[in-house]
């Protein structure tokens, strides 16, 4: 019997669980504001999606803030508090170790907008519209 020696390439559902539980009590801190910080303040901060790695002792948590404005200054500020942030988020994981954090924009609206007007160009129309003539 030959055995299947294929990895999976995604993340395990250990690797998502983790994330997503940062990913609740990294809302939790910015919606409580209590991270004090000028450039932080009064400043509405989503977090999208937060990917850890497999030996869940890093987390990149993906963040964008309302309307996008200002994204990587407040990027920048939540890197330089990334330990405070931590401390916060630990208690309410469950875990033996709490993961260190690191923040990042998250492009991935700006990469559906791409998709989307590429989509709707007149090119892609013409084909498709030429594909629907054929059937």
């Amino acid at each position: 019997m030959k055995r299947d020696t294929h990895k999976p390439t995604g993340p395990s559902q250990r690797m998502l669980r983790v994330g997503e539980l940062v990913r609740h009590a990294l809302s939790g801190v910015f919606a409580r504001g209590e991270i004090e910080d000028p450039l932080l303040e009064g400043k509405v901060i989503t977090v999208p999606e937060v990917r850890m790695t497999q030996d869940l002792k890093l987390a990149n948590a993906y963040i964008m803030p309302l309307g996008g404005v200002g994204a990587e200054e407040i990027v920048a500020a939540l890197n330089r508090h990334h330990r405070f942030i931590r401390g916060r988020v630990a208690p309410e994981l469950d875990l033996k170790f709490a993961p260190d954090l690191r923040f990042f924009v998250d492009n991935t609206f700006d990469e559906f907008g791409k998709i989307d007007a590429l989509l709707r160009s007149d090119r892609v129309q013409r084909d498709i519209a030429k594909d629907e003539d054929e059937d």
